[in-house]
Parts: structure tokens; sequence; C-alpha cells
């Protein structure tokens, strides 16, 4: 994956809008899609079943098949620290060490590929592997369900809650987020059909100062469509009966407005959208309040 600017993730948080989940700049706006994760992740959607987050955590029993950890074992080791459930990563990693020791490659491979897969796409708690993380990836291990839907989610999640407080860490795919910026914001002069092989030739982007770059970016300097973009087919505006697309990430449930993002895909805005269709649908946490609305959802 790529290697995130310091100054670029803290730089572009102050350029999002609550209201409407999307970056506002001086006279555009960009919206991280579904559509252009999937592709920076290696992972499109298509016509894969997305994950959702069925808000309970796996059982003990299903975890010890890939980490080759006893159940007992896990309840003892497993911690919570700021509400939030995991296994200590440090003891995964002992875990593979033995078996790389003994040569056991096979279940090897997999802890490593839990530790990428949370480390990743699902940061949360540093040093902790948590539980929800653990069960997207059992989903993507067992039934190569989509994660690019949950993590979508956990991004808007994230800046959503820091225009609410703002010593709130940015936890999310930052690679992926980072990659899609450069993406946009940068002309390449070489162009290339992959969206990391794009991103790693652009030379611009080294050295950038962030902060006075987004404050004088203007929508006609913007790069719209990408070259990595072009043959992709299929939008997804909206989802069921919902005006706009509602995510369901590890942490809950938040809506984003693909009909603000039209441009990013190579077609033209026609006039301003619908009020319906910017209506927010929020649900924090999967508790007993939420249950009607990520029902609605996982329907949808």
């Amino acid at each position: 994956m790529a290697e995130v600017s310091m100054e670029a993730i803290p730089s572009i948080a102050q350029y999002y809008d609550q209201s409407l989940r999307c970056f506002t700049f001086g006279d555009f706006q960009l919206s991280p899609m579904v559509e252009e994760f999937g592709e920076i992740l290696g992972c499109p959607l298509g016509g894969r079943k997305p994950y959702l987050f069925s808000g309970f955590y796996p059982s003990l029993a299903r975890i010890t098949k890939i980490v080759q950890i006893s159940a007992q074992e896990l309840d003892h080791i497993k911690q919570v620290e700021n509400g939030v459930v995991g296994i200590p990563r440090k003891c995964l990693e002992a875990k593979a060490r033995i078996l790389a020791g003994r040569g056991e490659w096979a279940p090897f491979i997999d802890i490593l590929a839990l530790l990428i897969f949370k480390g990743v796409l699902f940061p949360n708690v540093d040093g902790l592997v948590d539980l929800a993380a653990i069960d997207a990836f059992l989903v993507y291990h067992d039934r190569k369900e989509s994660p690019i839907v949950a993590i979508l989610a956990d991004l808007y999640d994230t800046f959503d809650r820091r225009c609410e407080k703002s010593s709130t860490r940015i936890v999310s795919c930052t690679p992926a987020l980072y990659v899609w910026l450069v993406s946009h914001l940068f002309r390449q002069e070489v162009s290339h059909a992959c969206p990391l092989e794009s991103h790693r030739s652009c030379t611009e982007k080294r050295g950038a100062n962030w902060d006075r770059l987004l404050a004088s970016k203007e929508g006609a300097s913007v790069n719209w469509f990408p070259r990595w973009k072009e043959g992709r087919i299929g939008i997804l505006t909206s989802c069921g009966g919902f005006p706009n697309f509602p995510l369901m990430g590890t942490r809950g449930c938040i809506s984003y407005n693909p009909v603000l993002a039209i441009r990013q895909l190579g077609y033209h805005m026609r006039g301003a959208p619908l009020e319906e269709e910017l209506a927010p649908i929020i649900a924090r946490g999967f508790n007993k309040t939420n249950v009607e609305a990520l029902q609605k959802v996982r329907k949808a």
C-alpha cells in the first residue's frame, strides 16, 4: 500500500462538510466513493455481496480456527480498551512466530493476513486487534464478501465524529484515502491503468505544502477522472428505498451522497440535487435504539 503524508490527512480533515458528508473546498466538492475505493484497494464490489457487520462479535471458537489459539486462552488474553474488545496484537505476533518456527505456513499466513487486514483496512485501538475487525476478516476469508462498504463507512464515521470533537483521532484506512486524494489533486504526466502505479509515479505530491495546496485549489484544476477509472461501468447512486447510499461499518451506519460526486465518475452534474437526496442517515453503534434503522439498511 502507499506511504501516507503525515500532513495531508489532517489538512483535508479541515474541509470535511458534516452536513453533506463530503469534502467541500472553494468551488468544488469531493467524496470518497465505493467504486473508487474498490479500485484502489483491488477489491471492487462488482457483483459481490458487501460485508455488513451484524453488531455481534464472532465466537471465540470461530476465531480459534484462524489464529490457532484455544478459546480458553483467547478468553483469558482478550482485553477491553476504550470500549473496544480485542486480542492483543503482540499475542498474535508471538503465535505467528511459533508457527513459522514449526514451518506451519498455512496458519502463519492466516494470522499475518489478519494483522495486515486489521492494521491497514480497519485500524482502531493501537496494539489491539478488535473483534469487529476480526469478524470482517473471517467473512472475507470464508465467504469473500467485499469489505469496501465497511471501510468507507468507518472513514466517514471518523471524520463525522471529528467535527464534533476536534481531538478525535483519524482512525480509518488512511493509505487508500491518501491515494484517492492524490489521484484527484495532481495531474500525472504518465497515466496508468492501476491507481497504485499512478500514485507512485506522481512526483508532485512529494514535498507538497498541503495546507496551501488545499486552500488554493480550484475545481478547474481537479483531476476528476483519472485514467485508472476508464472502462469501469456501474454507479451506485442509491440503495434500496434510500435516496442516497447508507454505508454500514464496524461502528455503525452513515450515508454519503453519490449525487454530489457524479463528476468523479465521468458524468456532468445536471442542476442542484434534491434536498431528500442529501438526507443524512446516521446510526452510531449497534445499541437497541438503532436496531430498526440498521435492519432497514441491511434489507436495502
